[in-house]
């Protein structure tokens, strides 16, 4: 399932006061490739960040010792740390006053997993220190599905297929013959050429960059590279 083993561990202090809910984003985020500190106060937040080095901060407003907003701010006097604050506070004011103070993202709980992994790499990918590698490959084949980008293409089965040999075989010519040979439900060129028409049009849905080359006489080539 997981094709992100082999990416270069994020180092993520995680702080969040409620064990359980620490746990859960504890979990998910160690699976998913990044090595993670969780703490749950505001004291062991600001000693970690003094004694170790983090590629991003995950942070909780709300801490049983001290203010999180101001905890914040005084982080983002002493480091160029990204930081996602993690809140109950759905008010305005509430948002207002982490970006006063530095924030890079807001969340209101209950917080998606799913979503606060996207937005952290949208983060990281700005800080051009983070080697991103797999992690942030334009295409991946995950639990039977190709996503792209991190978006779920809509594919037939055919088009899986075709996509998940041009995958395999990124940044090299593959010639119609051997598709077509490969995939066994195709009989003609045109046939092929309808699929890899379709395969573009919804990868265009998502970036109209075109990714897959065609070759005249001889077949294409999927340009693999990082977001």
């Amino acid at each position: 399932m997981n094709l992100r083993k082999n990416v270069k561990e994020t180092k993520v202090l995680l702080v969040e006061d409620d064990e359980m809910t620490s746990e859960i984003f504890y979990d998910y985020l160690v699976e998913n490739g990044f090595e993670v500190d969780p703490v749950f106060t505001a004291t062991d937040c600001m000693a970690y960040v003094r004694n170790k080095s983090y590629d991003i901060l995950i942070l909780d407003i709300n801490l049983p010792d001290f203010d999180g907003f101001e905890v914040l701010k005084s982080i983002k006097k002493q480091k160029s740390l990204p930081v996602i604050v993690i809140s109950a506070y759905s008010d305005t004011k509430s948002k207002l006053t982490a970006f006063k103070y530095g924030a890079d993202d807001y969340m209101t709980k209950p917080i998606d997993i799913q979503e606060l992994e996207a937005r952290m790499w949208v983060h990281l990918r700005k800080n051009t220190k983070i080697e991103i590698g797999k992690k942030a490959a334009l295409f991946e084949i995950r639990d039977s599905a190709i996503f792209f980008k991190q978006n779920i293409l809509d594919l037939t089965l055919t088009e899986f297929e075709i996509l998940s040999y041009l995958i395999k075989n990124k940044n090299k010519v593959v010639r119609r013959e051997d598709l077509i040979s490969s995939l066994g439900n195709i009989n003609s060129n045109r046939s092929l050429d309808s699929h890899i028409k379709n395969i573009r049009k919804k990868i265009n849905a998502i970036d109209s960059e075109n990714h897959i080359k065609t070759v005249y006489g001889v077949g294409y080539q999927l340009k693999e590279g990082c977001l």
